[in-house]
């Protein structure tokens, strides 16, 4: 475990002159929760791995807390699953995004790695913020995974898209995730592609996951960079 600014992380250091891919986890999970696939891409080249501890802690169940970015409204989540509907957040800034936002983007600058050796990615609310800090950076970001996140603020990421033109990301997301839909995955992909930047949506026959074929493609965009 390592502290950087107010974020605890685990890192996997294979080679101080390697490319660094940070992955944030989703929200109720936490630093370990990512962990394992540091051993589970495979990838070509050397990479770094570190997996950013969230700063918010939230109840899960009776006597059980994981970690989060920002809060979310689960029930309200869950409510919309349960009327086979998803939540839209496309015109929503989430409340304590910035916090979360200026948190980890003083875990790089504490980091002392150039931007283009880091690779931006994480796993559902982890992917939102990976999507901001790669969108905001003063620099461009070598990469950017996003893996079932989903379309935040578009006018505010619409605005930033055109500064990576030509700079490819990854993008998966399950067809029968009832968490974050599948459709507002799509619109994120569009927005992505018609301001500039390149790449294209992973969808599986899966639900709010990261299945091994996903891990293929990750490691095989890794590979690309």
């Amino acid at each position: 475990m390592r502290q950087l600014g107010k974020i605890n992380c685990l890192e996997i250091n294979n080679d101080d002159n390697a490319p660094w891919v940070i992955l944030f986890h989703g929200y109720g999970a936490d630093c370990n929760d990512l962990f394992s696939l540091g051993d589970m891409i495979s990838t070509k080249k050397t990479y770094n791995y570190l997996f950013p501890n969230g700063i918010l802690e939230v109840p899960i169940g009776p006597g059980w807390t994981g970690r989060a970015w920002w809060p979310i409204d689960m029930m309200e989540i869950q409510r919309a699953a349960e009327q086979g509907t998803h939540r839209d957040f496309s015109q929503n800034t989430p409340k304590g995004m910035d916090k979360a936002y200026q948190a980890a983007s003083e875990m790089i600058r504490q980091m002392k790695i150039p931007w283009n050796k880091i690779i931006l990615g994480g796993f559902s609310q982890g992917a939102m913020l990976a999507t901001e800090l790669y969108l905001r950076a003063p620099e461009t970001p070598a990469g950017l995974a996003i893996l079932s996140g989903t379309l935040l603020h578009q006018e505010e990421w619409k605005k930033l898209i055109p500064a990576r033109t030509g700079q490819r990301f990854f993008q998966s997301h399950g067809q029968l995730d009832t968490v974050l839909g599948f459709k507002q995955a799509q619109q994120l992909e569009t927005l992505l592609n018609q301001n500039g930047m390149k790449g294209s949506l992973l969808g599986f026959r899966g639900a709010h996951e990261i299945p091994g074929p996903v891990l293929l493609k990750l490691g095989e965009y890794l590979n690309s960079l």
